[in-house]
């Protein structure tokens, strides 16, 4: 197979150079909004240019008014110190910084810990300190609101870690954002409402110092080899010390693929190949925003956590592929190519290799920067081992990073790129037909697919273009909505338009996979009639909630998102 000869170039890379960059960018309180998150960027920048990798820093900011699309960039913040006394429990920021939340404003203090159990709690909050394991931002207004002194946050099935968890607070929100606000770990918030429901009242002392600035740079590092059309490849570089799966280990592994690439690119590849470092959505906003070559981009391979472990991390390598709007065989490569990247020494009883890791190939799901470059029209693909028992808190460190993954996922990247770039025009014809018929086969167990195999087949349409095969057709559209304000949409956007459908979008979307199937409905809709876009997404995704999507769509409308076409 063609894939396999790709997978033995795949060897040049280095595992270790990997590893070390993922200690070395984990030493960096990557925040965002913070000086530490550009250090670590000069530190990439560095390393690229010591290896003859030519890159360009582009630098937006960080000020808690400018928008990037839909999104509003959060406050320049700096953590100094905290620090938090509960009883014999004490933690500071030279232990972990997720001690103090991100974007906390200054203030210290003690009082009595009210734990939020029900809605009713909160009419006790004046003058305590509040206790939350939920729907943090909006608890944290509410507190503010309530007359607390001071802000606990928690999250379940993180154990004795200290959770991350961000305020993303802008300018206008530091009119009524004035009580510092802090994390503990699971086990201390556990006793506390046990201490609490005895009718025990345990209190907190507590510190927060930070810096707020005007500004600070939001950077974006951008890097290309060859010439167009190009391959992207991204990973966010953005999240608390030390964050080592989430995501220095993507940011490292896309530095050693520059590296490589820098040396294998030859002037006969179909592809040059393109390198994008950023801040998780606000940095790949703005840089689609002003800076993106949309037309030039093939697709979009994005690596966010990518050292996971199956035993450590309880983790799963899973390949998150295209959504259906966005058809392509990228998703096939990939997925091929990990799936022979992943096959070890250990043999069935008849001989054939088995897997060394859980692989998983998924329908599109949202949750990083490969949703962006879908949003406007590149095919986007995100390889990720997830879950992670470690994730968003002060134990994903560099030690639980599995260099066995790291290996499995940078050859399985590695030897896509070049198959797309240089295998023959008949081998990829050959694939294309086959991923197709395997893509369309495993819906057709399940549904029809006579919305599937249209889009199929327009997506096999832009793969030709690109490389110079002749598969699929372009169809005629027929949209029913056109997307006007492009991007991720988030509450804050609505509540610029109206604060009640802001609220109910909230509501609406508090299931995760909802947000991705209105998201892929919106693509869906502006290529198909609204019946057939809603027949599309029922035979990607199987059942879907219809009605509760078209209140949403209702509420995209009235806030002019989108408009009816």
């Amino acid at each position: 197979m063609a894939l396999q000869l790709f997978l033995r170039e795949s060897e040049v890379l280095s595992s270790e150079r990997i590893l070390q960059d993922i200690v070395a960018i984990s030493q960096f309180h990557r925040i965002q909004g913070s000086k530490e998150l550009v250090e670590a960027v000069n530190y990439i920048e560095e390393e690229l240019s010591a290896w003859g990798v030519s890159s360009r820093l582009i630098r937006k900011k960080y000020d808690g008014r400018s928008w990037y699309l839909t999104l509003k960039s959060p406050i320049a913040w700096d953590l100094v110190r905290a620090e938090i006394e509960i009883g014999e429990h004490r933690l500071d920021s030279s232990r972990t910084p997720l001690v103090a939340m991100a974007h906390s404003p200054s203030g210290e203090g003690e009082g009595e810990i009210l734990p939020i159990l029900r809605e009713e709690d909160w009419e006790k909050a004046e003058g305590k300190v509040v206790l939350v394991g939920e729907k943090w931002r909006k608890a944290y207004k509410k507190a503010n609101e309530s007359g607390a002194v001071g802000f606990i946050a928690y999250r379940k099935g993180t154990g004795n870690a200290v959770p991350y968890i961000g305020l993303f607070l802008s300018k206008d929100d530091l009119r009524w954002a004035k009580i510092p606000a802090l994390a503990v770990p699971e086990t201390w918030a556990n006793e506390i409402i046990r201490k609490h429901l005895s009718r025990k009242s345990p209190r907190a002392k507590f510190a927060v110092e930070v810096e707020i600035k005007d500004r600070e740079t939001l950077p974006i590092l951008y890097a290309k080899i060859g010439e167009p059309p190009y391959i992207l490849f991204t990973a966010h570089i953005c999240h608390p010390k030390p964050g080592a799966n989430d995501n220095a280990s993507g940011s490292a592994m896309l530095m050693e693929l520059a590296r490589v690439l820098n040396r294998l690119w030859e002037s006969s590849f179909r592809f040059g190949f393109a390198f994008l470092w950023v801040p998780e959505y606000y940095g790949t906003q703005a840089f689609i925003e002003k800076h993106a070559e949309i037309e030039q981009y093939y697709g979009v391979i994005n690596l966010d956590m990518v050292g996971g472990s199956a035993d450590r991390s309880g983790s799963t390598l899973m390949l998150v592929r295209t959504p259906l709007s966005n058809f392509s065989m990228l998703s096939g490569v990939l997925e091929a190519s990990l799936s022979l990247a992943n096959m070890g020494a250990r043999k069935s009883f008849s001989g054939s290799p088995l897997p060394v890791l859980p692989l998983k190939a998924s329908s599109y799901e949202m949750g990083s920067d490969h949703d962006v470059f879908n949003f406007f029209g590149v095919p986007a693909v995100m390889p990720i081992t997830w879950p992670d028992r470690f994730y968003h808190s002060s134990e994903d460190s560099p030690e639980k990073i599995s260099r066995e993954t790291l290996e499995i996922v940078e050859r399985g990247v590695l030897s896509a790129a070049l198959f797309l770039a240089k295998a023959k025009g008949k081998e990829l014809q050959r694939f294309a037909r086959g991923y197709a018929m395997k893509y369309l086969g495993e819906l057709a167990m399940e549904r029809t697919t006579e919305e599937a195999e249209k889009l199929v087949m327009g997506g096999l349409a832009r793969d030709s273009e690109f490389l110079g095969i002749e598969l699929g057709h372009r169809f005629e559209k027929e949209p029913w909505l056109e997307w006007k304000v492009r991007g991720g949409i988030s509450s804050e956007i609505l509540r610029e338009k109206d604060p009640a459908l802001a609220e109910k979008f909230e509501e609406l979307t508090a299931d995760r996979m909802t947000a991705t199937h209105l998201h892929e409905l919106l693509m869906l809709g502006e290529k198909l009639s609204q019946e057939r876009a809603y027949g599309a997404l029922r035979e990607e995704f199987g059942s879907v909630d219809e009605e509760k999507l078209k209140e949403l769509v209702d509420i995209l409308l009235k806030a002019e998102v989108i408009e009816g076409v």
